[in-house]
């Protein structure tokens, strides 16, 4: 056993350079040249050029703008980190703190067994680590816990186990402006000593949720709150046995997935309780301790951690763990336990069996995040399954669905393990920490394999359409009725918000609308092709032949010219420079009815839904929210297209596969673009047959076939092999993509068995 570091700051043990390894050899020097970074994103292009005009109307351009960033696809970039690198760091936390910096607390080390209370920062700016002076209340040592950012600049530290494996239940707050360290008096029944649990914030609770105890390590299945305001415990409630796993709340509801079950398999369920409407959860915490009998909650196994660390025993004859000033709630093995009640609120759980999307949680190292409402699955390579292997997934909450957002090697560089991942706080950014794994090509020296945290992986999850948890993508859908759930007045979203309910109303009505708006006739869209708004210069109809004036233009749509300044800052120049809609209050735009209608309905709401208020059709159809990725292109409005990715890869389906593919290729999505491509191909005797794929012009059909892999065939009927690795209806063999046409009755059989339920089993 090692021995114990003391309370004070950290030593420079912890870091690779100064220690040795377990066989006595001294670690090589740690400070590289310099950072390298794997990919950089291109750079930004200005807005779009040269306007013309006529004298009566002002013709918008419809031709996208080229070089947008990442157009020839998006990869995650990786960057060697400076300074002293943590070396085998295990069960520390490692959080996101904002303002650019990664904080790493505790851990212990896999080599020496030395448990560490160090505080590490990795500055995401420089890619430097330090190690940070901490004053205060200093912890003691430990490695399980949780560390959660609370108001942007405290870190709320809870449990964990300690070198002697007494399991804690202390909370230690870290203010990371003054790096000084409290420990507050709190108040109820403190919960059990755990670790490998997982905690969450919510309207200022901190939620507790499962965890492995006391001297059998049995696994716990309560959950409980701290009430941040009063700093005063919860009861706890049974809720789901499980360690190792992760949690969220999002509407209302906490979730939790993966990790370990008490009989120590790697689980797939999805469990949530509902929040809303319960009073245990809004009113004072009720005192009172409630615990499970240990005897009947035992695993039939014990967890066995990564880690070999000497016996001793839990508790002092003081009451109190080594290490921590807070009272130890392991309690003696002969002391009565009764049932903790039910959670209040109803609980839910889902069981993905398998299926084509469904990342196996058997295989490889994951790590979950959550943004948007959506829970993340990374897959990350391990020893036994290569970077080909891995992928990005992710479970939208709302519709309980799996879809793969990326193969392995779009994301994952080869010679790589993560050991580590954190998000930041609204849920557009994540980033995983690792090191590589091969020593011969990096600069760390013979046992550069070693060092845990030397390298890191920034993913933009805004690339792949994710809003962020401060924006919302629309009226939420919910995955099941709520019996409290009750119809109340949305409060004013301002000023647009109020004035969308006089959109599209002629001023004589007294809407007070003075700007007219014209776009393509409607009966356009029915033509034999995609709208020619939508068609490049390249394609078979030209520009030049919807710019004349004899162009067909739609009915007027009245809006008010403050909402155009305000909001589109294109407009706003136009205007300004009083051409020749300043004159006429008049404006032509060369695209699709419908889409303009959507266009300017988002401008007042900053919404691509629609509102099924205003008109019986105004509900944007997914042909038009693709239209919308075209102008947010034309027009440089990054919101917009943030939304419209979101939208088309949540509810890609078969009959407008072809039309986001095509759109998402004039935008630049390529992405996206991929994405509705591998989608067409694996549902293609159904996409054939759709409406968007007979209006795709002559160009994108070619384009369109040219995408399919070299070595793919197609097969049908009998000889139609399925395995379920295609992620649909169809084969067409080729990169272990199945792409093929087959029968009706075939599509229509595989498709209720992969879309309808996705392989989930309901409780």
């Amino acid at each position: 056993m090692a021995s114990t570091p003391g309370s004070g700051p950290a030593s420079s043990s912890i870091f690779g350079g100064p220690s040795t390894t377990p066989t006595g050899t001294p670690s090589a020097g740690l400070f590289p040249e310099a950072a390298t970074d794997i990919t950089a994103p291109s750079q930004l292009v200005p807005t779009p050029g040269s306007i013309a005009s006529s004298n009566n109307t002002y013709i918008m351009p419809n031709s996208p703008a080229k070089g947008r960033p990442f157009a020839d696809g998006y990869r995650p970039k990786v960057t060697r980190t400076l300074g002293q690198r943590p070396a085998c760091l295990v069960n520390a936390s490692v959080t996101y703190c904002g303002n650019n910096q990664i904080y790493a607390f505790g851990g212990f080390d896999q080599y020496t067994d030395e448990v560490y209370n160090h505080v590490l920062r990795l500055d995401l700016t420089s890619h430097q680590w330090s190690l940070v002076d901490n004053y205060g209340d200093i912890p003691g040592v430990r490695m399980g816990h949780t560390a959660t950012l609370y108001q942007g600049d405290k870190l709320l530290v809870f449990g964990g186990e300690n070198e002697h494996r007494t399991y804690l239940s202390d909370l230690i707050i870290f203010d990371l402006k003054t790096a000084h360290w409290t420990q507050p008096a709190v108040s109820g029944p403190i919960p059990k000593g755990r670790a490998r649990h997982a905690a969450v914030l919510h309207e200022d609770k901190l939620f507790i949720i499962g965890g492995i105890t006391g001297q059998n390590n049995y696994v716990l299945d309560d959950i409980c709150f701290l009430d941040l305001k009063t700093y005063t415990w919860s009861k706890a409630w049974r809720f789901v046995g499980r360690f190792d796993h992760s949690a969220y709340i999002w509407g209302d509801r906490v979730w939790v997935f993966g990790g370990l079950s008490e009989d120590m398999d790697k689980v797939s369920d999805l469990w949530w309780l509902d929040l809303k409407g319960n009073p245990e959860f809004d009113s004072r915490p009720h005192t009172g301790i409630f615990d499970r009998q240990a005897a009947s909650s035992r695993a039939s196994g014990s967890p066995r951690p990564p880690y070999t660390l000497a016996q001793s025993p839990a508790v002092g004859t003081s009451g109190y763990a080594a290490n921590s000033r807070t009272a130890q709630v392991n309690p003696p093995s002969f002391q009565l336990k009764s049932y903790a009640p039910m959670a209040p609120g109803s609980i839910s759980a889902v069981k993905f069996m398998s299926g084509p999307t469904i990342p196996s949680q058997g295989s490889g190292i994951h790590y979950h995040a959550y943004s948007s409402g959506t829970l993340l699955d990374f897959v990350t390579p391990a020893a036994t399954i290569t970077p080909r292997d891995c992928s990005l997934s992710a479970l939208d909450l709302n519709t309980l669905r799996w879809q793969k957002l990326a193969e392995g090697r779009e994301i994952f560089k080869t010679g790589y393990r993560w050991h580590y991942c954190t998000i930041n706080e609204d849920g557009t950014k994540a980033w995983l920490l690792g090191c590589p794994t091969d020593p011969a090509a990096t600069d760390l020296g013979p046992n550069g394999y070693e060092e845990y945290l030397s390298d890191i992986m920034e993913i933009d999850l805004r690339r792949y359409g994710f809003l962020g948890n401060n924006l919302t993508p629309g009226p939420r859908t919910e995955s099941r009725p709520s019996a409290t759930a009750r119809s109340i007045d949305q409060p004013s979203k301002g000023l647009g918000g109020d004035l969308a309910k006089l959109f599209n109303q002629p001023p004589e009505t007294g809407s007070g609308t003075d700007f007219i708006i014209t776009a393509l006739a409607s009966d356009l869209e029915d033509d034999e092709t995609l709208s020619p708004g939508m068609i490049r210069a390249d394609d078979s109809v030209s520009d030049q032949n919807w710019l004349a004036p004899d162009a067909p233009t739609s009915e007027p749509i009245h809006v008010h010219k403050l909402i155009l300044q305000a909001r589109w800052p294109h407009f706003a120049r136009l205007y300004n420079a009083q051409m020749a809609e300043f004159h006429t209050k008049k404006m032509h735009i060369p695209e699709p009815y419908s889409v303009v209608k959507a266009f300017l309905y988002y401008l007042y709401t900053d919404d691509i839904h629609g509102t099924s208020d205003l008109d019986s059709d105004a509900t944007t159809d997914l042909s038009d929210v693709a239209g919308l990725l075209v102008m947010s292109n034309i027009y440089n409005i990054p919101h917009l297209r943030l939304l419209c990715v979101n939208r088309l890869a949540k509810e890609l389906d078969v009959e407008h596969a072809c039309i986001i593919w095509y759109c998402a290729g004039l935008a630049n999505e390529e992405w996206l673009r991929k994405r509705a491509g591998t989608f067409c191909f694996t549902h293609w005797g159904r996409v054939v047959r759709t409406q968007g794929f007979l209006r795709l012009p002559r160009s994108a059909l070619v384009e369109l076939s040219q995408e399919i892999d070299t070595e793919g065939r197609i097969v049908g009927g009998d000889d139609l092999d399925w395995d379920g690795s295609g992620g649909g209806a169809a084969g067409m063999l080729g990169q272990g993509l199945r792409k093929a046409s087959i029968s009706s009755n075939q599509t229509q059989m595989l498709e209720s068995e992969v879309d309808d339920d996705d392989g989930m089993e309901m409780s």
